[in-house]
């Protein structure tokens, strides 16, 4: 899958559905000629038909081309339901792309996109989806249903998403993870993404994400971040100012001076977060923006035959 070729077809975001499905299908065709081909049988929209059954939704197009018998899947044969979280912090509109930028190397654009693949890939298996966003409120909850108009809903408010910069914006991850999980009734895979970046203390977070499994929900972390910048700490030796782009704090500093310890602390960091979810029983899916999104649909698919 060349997500560059792909990209260079897409000339903004109203174009978010064609993408996503561009993305997919070469996902698909990726899984055929790979080792994870066992996979295959997820992408069906089809099931064969058994005698009896009722011949009105036999896809005869398919007939003609296959000479078996197939019907299509509807709405109501939903198997999964999936509820997608984006933390729309001010932080995660972090980096600034410069004009000549892929605008998927920005974190919230490339959750954006990666929620609007996964969508696709639920809308082909008949699977139900929800969306929720929150930055310092919620801002946004939808149940999950499975419906085109659904889905167009939801796409509609992952481009908007894209129109506001967000300025300022603090993150309280733990309160509105807490009211996300009341919220979702029926067991789902629930799958969020997120740059870990806040102001309350660990325990409080991963409490908050734990509350996320109750009702047997299975929960997927897609921990989201720029690899150059926040974690190889990579900028020239000049003067810098950095500025916290949700509390407006500043420090000035020569970055190579601090690279070292820097990177320690975000490891030590990264390992705490993947530990901690271990033990939770949830899945920690560390993915730096500019990542091609095979990943995360592995992820998937792999939770999905976890989920039964």
């Amino acid at each position: 899958m060349n997500l560059e070729q792909q990209i260079e077809k897409i000339s903004s975001f109203e174009h978010l559905e064609l993408l996503a499905n561009q993305i997919v299908e070469g996902f698909i065709s990726g899984m055929h000629k790979s080792p994870f081909h066992g996979f295959s049988a997820e992408f069906a929209e089809h099931k064969i038909y058994n005698p009896g059954e009722s011949t009105k939704h036999i896809d005869w197009k398919l007939y003609a081309k296959t000479d078996r018998l197939y019907t299509k899947r509807y709405e109501e044969e939903t198997n999964l339901r999936c509820h997608l979280i984006i933390d729309n912090s001010s932080s995660m509109h972090y980096p600034k792309l410069k004009d000549n930028q892929p605008f998927y190397e920005n974190k919230i654009r490339f959750s954006v996109l990666a929620s609007a693949v996964l969508m696709n890939l639920l809308k082909k298996q008949r699977d139900a989806v929800g969306l929720s966003i929150y930055s310092d409120t919620y801002e946004y909850y939808s149940p999950e249903k499975g419906s085109d108009r659904h889905h167009r809903m939801i796409l509609n408010k992952l481009e908007g998403i894209l129109e506001n910069n967000n300025q300022t914006k603090k993150t309280d991850t733990v309160t509105f993870l807490h009211q996300i999980a009341e919220n979702i009734h029926r067991r789902s895979m629930v799958i969020l993404f997120t740059d870990m970046f806040q102001n309350e203390d660990n325990d409080k977070i991963f409490k908050a994400l734990q509350h996320l499994k109750h009702n047997k929900h299975k929960v997927v972390v897609f921990h989201v971040y720029d690899k150059k910048t926040e974690l190889n700490f990579s900028f020239d030796n000049t003067p810098r100012k950095f500025i916290d782009v949700e509390t407006g704090e500043e420090i000035n500093l020569f970055a190579e001076n601090t690279q070292e310890s820097y990177q320690k602390v975000v490891q030590d960091y990264f390992k705490t977060i993947e530990a901690t979810c271990m033990q939770y029983q949830i899945r920690y899916v560390p993915v730096s923006v500019g990542e091609n999104f095979e990943k995360i649909l592995l992820t998937y698919l792999v939770e999905k035959q976890k989920f039964g």
